[in-house]
């Protein structure tokens, strides 16, 4: 597959036999992403935006460009006590496809005792956050001396009727999962989703992490967003988003 990078945006080829008019037309665009985000205009094709506080709609959080562990990325930290902390991807259209991201979560200073570093990608966002899908990491949980904890590593959840609360005393076991995870080191996650399936895929694994049959909302097209959990601070990196 033949990547390229222009001014921080980053195209892979999804056909390597496509004709020079169709590679004429991803420059052109690729030009014009230089100074707007571009999310998921041609089917199959990666697309994924400079690390600029710019392409974000913040809520609830704040957020500053930064430079973490050797990578361009956005920190995010809460900004206020109630609501869903994330921020929004400007210009994304998606309902179908994957999305990855390299995300570093842990505990801020002062965080309350059950802080777990909460971080991930929040998905088919509707306007105003009102309405979203929700995969996370809970870092800390990854390694700890308790398997129960680490069986609570990797949480699916639907804003707003679906919480991890819910989830978890009307179904045990089911939206959540181990993974292999440390706090305030860079993990790579994987999103794939088709209708009402999602997965979950942790640093680069073959097999996901988490599995989703059942996805709480109906399929819509909807933004693409950073999301952090109370008492985290946050980093991304390298996000990128293919709908289909």
């Amino acid at each position: 597959m033949q990547h390229i990078r222009i001014s921080g945006i980053y195209f892979a080829q999804a056909n390597e036999q496509q004709t020079p008019s169709v590679m004429a037309r991803l420059l052109g665009m690729a030009c014009q992403a230089c100074v707007a985000l571009v999310v998921g205009l041609f089917a199959g094709t990666w697309f994924g935006s400079a690390q600029t506080l710019d392409k974000l709609d913040l809520h609830n959080v704040r957020g500053e460009s930064a430079n973490y562990r050797q990578k361009a990325a956005i920190h995010l930290t809460p900004a206020a006590q109630n609501g869903e902390t994330l921020a929004i991807v400007k210009g994304s259209d998606f309902q179908d496809g994957a999305v990855e991201a390299d995300v570093a979560g842990a505990p801020g200073a002062g965080a309350f005792d059950a802080a777990r570093g909460f971080i991930g990608i929040a998905f088919r966002v509707q306007p105003n956050a009102a309405k979203f899908e929700l995969f996370y990491l809970r870092p800390t949980n990854g390694r700890a001396d308790d398997q129960l904890r680490r069986n609570h590593s990797a949480q699916y959840e639907s804003f707003p009727d679906w919480p991890w609360s819910r989830l978890r005393q009307e179904t045990p076991g089911m939206y959540e999962s181990y993974a292999d995870l440390e706090p305030a080191v860079w993990t790579k996650v994987r999103i794939e989703v088709s209708g009402q399936k999602a997965r979950l895929y942790v640093n680069g694994a073959a097999q996901p992490c988490l599995l989703v049959n059942d996805l709480k909302l109906p399929p819509a097209k909807g933004a693409v967003a950073l999301w952090i959990g109370p008492g985290t601070d946050g980093y991304f990196a390298n996000l990128r988003v293919k709908a289909e």
